[in-house]
């Protein structure tokens, strides 16, 4: 059974950064789309930031362009969440998820049950 793991939240101040990773284990993600989510206490999952399998085409929801970057580093089966200029709006648990072998528009409008794996989350705390 693959595993994702996601690292890297934490406490942060306003404006500061933080990377997030998103490594897998017992699959390769080379064939796998990849997103970001987060769900901040009392609301709902948003769907944050997605990269292709294929052509590294990405998807950024639009309170996260400009500042958030996805990659991946398919060398190191793990996905990365560059977050700079960070706001108090984006704390939140983080979660990575993945799925087989779609684009980034079909990967952001499919269900969370439809994705194949899930992280745990790791908590994200921006405040001063």
């Amino acid at each position: 059974q693959g595993q994702l793991v996601e690292s890297g939240g934490g406490l942060v101040q306003p404006g500061e950064s933080l990377r997030l990773s998103c490594a897998a284990s017992r699959f390769t993600l080379d064939y796998y789309a990849i997103g970001w989510f987060r769900q901040a206490p009392g609301k709902g999952r948003e769907g944050v930031a997605c990269i292709s399998s294929s052509d590294g085409d990405t998807y950024y929801t639009d309170s996260v362009k400009g500042r958030f970057t996805i990659s991946r580093d398919n060398a190191k089966n793990t996905v990365y969440l560059q977050m700079n200029s960070l706001k108090p709006e984006d704390t939140a648990v983080y979660y990575c998820a993945a799925v087989l072998g779609l684009s980034t528009a079909q990967a952001m409008v499919m269900p969370p049950r439809a994705w194949d794996y899930w992280g745990q989350g790791t908590q994200v705390t921006v405040s001063s």
